[in-house]
C-alpha cells in the first residue's frame, strides 16, 4: 500500500501499488480539512489510493488500470443520509401506484384494469390517491374535489375487496391521511354502521343514511386505520421487505447517497431485512442504524438492572462493520392512545419500521437515559416528537457528562441561542428535517414566531458558528440530499418565500453537512466522508459542480455514477469516456 499523502497529489515514490480505477481530468472535491479540489482519483479495491494532480495520480495506472477521462465533470465523496428511511422507497413498490388521476373517473378505470389482472374475491389495495412523492393538494386535484365513495369503487370492482391506501403522514406533513375502501373490503373489516372510531383523531364517514361511506379520515401524521381494520391485507412481509431494500438503496444511489443512518430507529422487523441484504450479498448501501425498543414488552421492569442485562449490546462501538451496525437506542416521551393501537400490530410495523411503543413518561425516560449513559449506549431523540429533550439531555449531562458520547437530537426545527449553547457544551450531535421544517411548513413555522424569532428556525448559521455538527438528511421525501442542500443554502419555502434567510450557509458547508459531519453522526469521520488516501471508496460523479451550479440547478442535480467501496453501484449510459 502506498503511503498516505500529506496533501493532494503527494503519491509515495517508495511503493506506487497499482490501482483498479482511474478518474482523471476532472474537478474532485475532496471536502478534506482545507476544501481542496483536485483533478484525479485512484481506487485500489475498496479504498482511495491516491488524490491530486492528473500526472501525480498517473503514477498507479498499470494495465490492467480502467481509466476514466471525466471531461471536467465533479466528483464528490458519497453522500450520507442522516435521517434516510431508505426501505420505504422501496416499499412503495409492493402495491401498485394509482398513477396520475384527476378525477374518480380516472380512479374508478384504473381500479377496473387491476380488477381485470385478479381472480375474483382477491384484494386490490393501491398506493394513495395523488402525486408522489409529496400527495399535494388531494383531494382537490380530482375534478369533483372529494374522495371516491365504497359505492363507486363498487363500479369499478364488484367482485374485490378494493382498498385505497391513505398516506404516510410525513411524505406530505399536512393531514388529513384518507383511506378509501369499498363494500366488500368494509364487510371483511367488520366495519358496519355500528363501527365507532377507538381514537378521536380517526374518523369514518358516513352517509346521510348512517351508514360508512368507505372513506376514513385521520388528523395525524401515521396512519391507523389500515393497521386497525385492513392489517392483513395491507401489511408487508419478510419476503417484501427483502426484496425491496435494494430497490430502496438504488433509488438513493443515483443521486449520489452511499451511506444512510437510520436514526429514529429500525424495530426487529426492518432490523432483519437489513441482515437478510447482508447475508445475501445484496446490501449495496452502507447503514448504520438505531434501535427501536419495544418497550411493553419490558413490563414495569427496573430500567437501569433492564439495560446492564439485556442492552449492553448496544454500548458504543456498536456492533456491525462498515457496511452494516446498530449504534444507539432511540428514545421519546411521546405516547398516546393511537401509539397504543398501533402498536398492537407488533411485530408488524406497517410503514413505519420502526416501533410504535417507543414512548414513555419523563422520570422514567429519564431513569432509562442515565442508565444509558452509564452503559456507554447512546441516545438518539426526534426533537419534533420528543419535547423538552434538550432540557432532559441535560439534566442527564448533570449527573453523568455526555461530552464525547455523541447523543444524538434529530429532526431539528427550532432552536435559541440557549439551546445552541447547551448543544455544544454537551457534545450532542444534531440532524435536521429542512424538507419539512423549511421548505414544507416554513411559512407556517414563521407564522407561528414572531419575527425576532425567525431566526431560530433551523438554525444552520449559528449552529455551525458554535461548532456543532448538524448532517442533513432527506427523512425519504423526496429521497436526493441535494433537496436539503439546496434548501440550507437557498432558504427557501415551496411557495418560494424566505425563511430566515440570515440561517443561510455556504455550498461548501452544505457539502461537509451532508458528508463529513453525517459521518460523525455514525463514529465514521476517519473512514468516509471525504475523498482522501486510505478512506473508503465512497463517490459520485454529478451531472453538475453543485459549487458552481445555478442555485435553482442544487436541487436538480443527481449522480451519473455512484460507487460504494470500489464498486459501480449506479450509472448512467455514457458517464464513462
Amino acid at each position: 500500500m502506498a503511503e498516505r499523502p500529506t496533501t493532494p497529489g503527494r503519491t509515495s515514490t517508495i511503493t506506487r501499488q497499482p490501482a483498479d480505477l482511474v478518474l482523471e481530468n476532472g474537478n474532485v472535491i475532496t471536502v478534506d480539512p482545507a476544501f481542496s479540489i483536485a483533478r484525479s482519483i485512484a481506487i485500489a479495491g475498496d479504498r482511495i489510493l491516491a488524490v491530486g494532480p492528473d500526472a501525480a495520480v498517473r503514477l498507479h495506472v498499470a494495465p490492467w488500470t480502467r481509466v476514466v477521462d471525466l471531461g471536467g465533470r465533479t466528483v464528490i465523496p458519497g453522500l450520507i443520509d442522516g435521517h434516510a428511511h431508505m426501505d420505504r422507497e422501496g416499499l412503495k413498490s409492493v402495491y401498485p401506484p394509482l398513477g396520475r388521476v384527476r378525477s374518480i373517473r380516472d380512479i374508478q378505470d384504473r381500479i377496473a384494469e387491476l380488477a381485470r389482472e385478479r381472480e375474483p374475491g382477491e384484494w386490490i389495495v393501491t398506493m394513495p390517491i395523488g402525486d408522489p412523492p409529496y400527495y399535494f393538494d388531494v383531494p382537490g386535484i380530482l375534478a369533483e374535489r372529494r374522495w371516491p365513495t365504497r359505492v363507486e369503487l363498487d363500479a369499478a370492482a364488484p367482485r374485490n375487496p378494493v382498498f385505497i391506501r391513505p398516506i404516510w403522514g410525513f411524505w406530505r406533513h399536512a393531514p388529513p391521511l384518507v383511506a378509501c375502501a369499498n363494500t366488500e373490503a368494509l364487510r371483511r373489516a367488520g366495519i358496519t354502521r355500528d363501527t365507532a372510531s377507538p381514537i378521536p383523531e380517526l374518523t369514518i364517514e358516513k352517509d346521510a343514511a348512517g351508514e360508512p361511506t368507505g372513506v376514513f379520515v385521520e388528523d395525524g401524521m401515521q396512519p391507523s386505520a389500515e393497521l386497525l381494520w385492513f392489517r392483513k391485507a395491507t401489511g408487508f412481509s419478510r419476503a417484501d421487505r427483502a426484496r425491496t431494500l435494494p430497490l430502496a438503496a438504488r433509488a438513493y444511489h443515483a443521486f449520489g447517497t452511499t451511506s444512510v443512518f437510520e436514526e429514529h430507529g429500525v424495530a426487529n422487523e426492518l432490523l432483519r431485512a437489513y441482515k437478510d441484504a447482508r447475508r445475501d450479498g445484496t446490501l449495496t448501501m452502507r447503514a448504520s442504524l438505531a434501535f427501536s425498543p419495544n418497550w411493553k414488552a419490558a413490563g414495569g421492569a427496573p430500567l437501569a438492572p433492564f439495560v446492564e442485562a439485556w442492552a449492553g449490546w448496544l454500548g458504543e462501538p456498536g456492533p456491525g462493520d462498515d457496511w452494516l451496525k446498530l449504534t444507539g437506542l432511540y428514545v421519546n416521551i411521546n405516547h398516546t392512545r393511537a401509539d397504543d393501537i398501533r402498536a398492537g400490530t407488533t411485530p408488524d410495523t406497517g410503514w413505519a419500521g420502526f416501533n410504535y411503543d417507543t414512548g414513555m413518561p419523563r422520570e422514567r425516560l429519564k431513569e432509562l437515559l442515565l442508565a444509558c449513559a452509564a452503559h456507554d449506549i447512546r441516545a438518539i431523540a426526534n426533537a419534533h416528537v420528543t419535547p423538552g429533550v434538550i432540557d432532559l439531555f441535560d439534566e442527564v449531562d448533570r449527573a453523568i457528562p455526555l461530552a464525547g458520547r455523541r447523543w444524538v437530537v434529530g429532526h431539528v426545527s427550532t432552536l435559541s441561542a440557549r439551546d445552541i449553547e447547551r448543544i455544544a457544551r454537551m457534545g450532542l450531535a444534531l440532524s435536521t428535517h429542512t424538507n419539512s421544517f423549511i421548505y414544507k411548513k416554513g411559512e407556517l413555522m414563521k407564522r407561528q414566531l414572531p419575527p425576532e424569532r425567525h431566526g431560530e428556525i433551523t438554525p444552520m448559521r449559528d449552529l455551525l458558528a458554535a461548532g456543532v455538527k448538524v448532517g442533513l438528511a432527506t427523512d425519504n421525501v423526496p429521497v436526493s440530499l441535494f433537496w436539503p442542500i439546496w434548501q440550507v443554502v437557498a432558504r427557501r419555502s415551496v411557495t418560494e418565500d424566505p425563511v430566515a434567510p440570515e440561517q443561510a450557509i455556504g455550498r461548501a458547508d452544505a457539502l461537509r453537512c451532508a458528508t463529513t459531519h453525517c459521518a460523525f453522526l455514525t463514529f465514521d469521520e476517519d473512514r468516509k466522508g471525504t475523498l482522501e488516501p486510505g478512506r473508503l471508496a465512497d463517490l459520485a460523479v454529478l451531472n453538475d459542480d453543485p459549487l458552481t451550479v445555478a442555485e435553482p440547478g442544487l436541487r436538480e442535480l443527481h449522480a451519473l455514477m455512484t460507487m460504494v467501496g470500489g464498486r459501480i453501484v449506479h450509472e448512467t449510459a455514457g458517464w464513462s469516456r
